[in-house]
């Protein structure tokens, strides 16, 4: 590849005594700047330009394909753990619907905001996972990794806050990490200032959040970003029980069919591996989404059955004792439980007690989730289980990824940026004149690159140039993720999953990459 660069630059010298002074100058890029009129730099445009679209495009990524972050070989795997919602079952758009507008009937029914909100309607595909609500300043905004704001990510309500007052209001682009991740540390003596909505049932919650906002605004209505924060936040969860049933009258209407969840799970048993569920939903929810995915028998996959453990609090409790769910009569029983027993139903309990009842514990267990923090941060944390994190809105942004309009544009923003780093210490009015408006260009490919993602807020996965704050946690915390579970159908179960071998910033020029 440095070779390869080495090219590049000779083609952008047009006197080969001239290039060899570069070569073994101390300040190499000086010499060529002083030589480079409007002409040559306009002739590097050209000749980068052609470049570029001469290159091959990248082949398309299986949208089916597992990722790896950690190498995990599954013949080390005795034990599967999942969670449901969003990790077995996945639900329609009409899911999103309901939630918001149990939510918002809460607001006007039961907080008594104005009436005026019930024509409020859910904008589906105006938010994104992953993004940061500022309890304080009532904004809606997205961080890359390096708790850096992205510009042009800021919303107050429904309409964008422009650069300068995010600046004015934040003093720089760069958030404290005390700031951010009190929320995550489970800091309990600190206010939090910023809390990040993080699974896929807090999108139409953020489209709640941002409606009654912009209501606000236009109306002239005082308000609390606080206040507002929290009473939508409790509407949308007080209408949690509503929602299951509904959904357990109707399942077919919200949840998406898979039906190779059955074929999935007869593999692993067929490989005498162990399958348990833990999930924070009531026992009849889950029983008729798994009855429509499995089957009527879909218990008998499974060791062990925990239903409404109120995670995370099952990973980080120590005494909360397990409760056996009685089905048939919908009630909780007093019994002592001693063991975990197939074919039985739990009822919150706690990790140490799952794995010192039943011996599964460390790299022998893999466990998927689709919340990077209450599902899979303690587990590895604290527990050293492996993790596979299930996140379904992969499969769009493979698919974006596979256009190659959008493949062009990404080649070609690479080598831009490559030029205007070449040439950025011009020295005269003119060659300045000639990369500011290279500069404008890539601004502009930039933005068409994380519109096509969404709109407002561009990729779940990266800023302009850098991985989103959850894309950080993801990876961190999941050993594995993959769009669906059901995708490891693809694999062996015998299969070792190898992650890729990541270029630093100091290796992009060695031979070796």
């Amino acid at each position: 590849m440095f070779q390869g660069r080495v090219l590049i630059r000779r083609l952008l010298c047009y006197d080969v005594t001239l290039y060899e002074s570069i070569q073994f100058s101390s300040a190499p890029w000086k010499v060529q700047r002083r030589c480079m009129s409007r002409e040559s730099l306009s002739e590097a445009y050209v000749r980068t330009k052609q470049k570029c679209e001469s290159k091959k495009l990248p082949p398309d990524v299986n949208k089916r394909a597992v990722f790896a972050c950690n190498e995990l070989d599954l013949k080390e795997v005795n034990v599967y753990g999942f969670d449901y919602d969003y990790t077995l079952a996945h639900y329609k758009p009409s899911m999103d619907f309901l939630l918001y507008n149990l939510g918002r009937d809460t607001l006007i029914q039961k907080h008594k905001y104005p009436a005026g909100i019930a024509e409020l309607e859910y904008k589906p595909g105006f938010a994104v996972r992953g993004l940061h609500y500022d309890v304080e300043k009532g904004l809606l905004l997205k961080i890359d990794s390096f708790l850096q704001i992205q510009l042009g990510t800021v919303y107050r309500g429904l309409s964008p806050v422009s650069d300068e007052e995010v600046l004015r209001l934040y003093k720089n682009r760069v958030i404290p990490i005390a700031y951010v991740e009190s929320q995550v540390k489970n800091v309990h003596d600190v206010k939090i200032k910023m809390v990040q909505l993080a699974d896929l049932f807090s999108v139409p919650e953020m489209s709640l959040l941002c409606n009654v906002a912009e209501y606000f605004e236009r109306n002239h209505i005082d308000y609390h970003p606080e206040i507002l924060f929290r009473d939508v936040k409790s509407s949308v969860q007080n209408g949690h029980p509503v929602m299951h049933e509904i959904v357990e009258q109707n399942v077919s209407e919200y949840l998406e069919q898979n039906k190779d969840i059955r074929k999935f799970f007869d593999r692993l048993v067929a490989a005498s591996k162990k399958l348990f569920l833990v999930t924070n939903s009531p026992y009849r929810f889950v029983n008729k989404g798994m009855e429509l995915l499995v089957g009527n028998d879909w218990m008998r996959y499974f060791d062990v059955v925990i239903v409404q453990a109120r995670k995370p609090k099952f990973f980080t409790d120590e005494s909360r004792p397990f409760r056996i769910y009685d089905c048939e009569s919908r009630t909780r029983l007093w019994d002592r439980v001693t063991s975990l027993e197939k074919g039985k139903v739990y009822y919150e309990g706690t990790v140490k007690q799952l794995q010192d009842m039943t011996g599964w514990r460390g790299e022998q267990v893999l466990y998927f989730g689709d919340h990077p923090y209450s599902d899979l941060a303690d587990v590895t944390l604290e527990h050293g289980w492996r993790t596979g994190a299930i996140i379904n809105e992969l499969t769009h942004e493979i698919e974006t990824l596979n256009d190659p309009e959008f493949k062009m544009n990404c080649n070609w923003l690479q080598m831009l940026t490559q030029l205007i780093e070449d040439f950025q210490d011009c020295e005269s009015a003119e060659d300045k004149e000639v990369v500011a408006k290279w500069m404008a260009e890539r601004d502009d490919l930039r933005q068409k690159i994380k519109c096509v993602f969404n709109k407002q807020f561009g990729s779940v996965f990266r800023t302009y140039h850098n991985p989103t704050y959850f894309s950080r946690r993801l990876f961190r915390f999941a050993d594995i993720y993959t769009s669906c579970v059901t995708n490891l159908l693809n694999y062996s179960v015998n299969h070792t999953f190898y992650p890729r071998r990541g270029v630093m910033p100091h290796e992009y020029t060695s031979y070796f990459v």
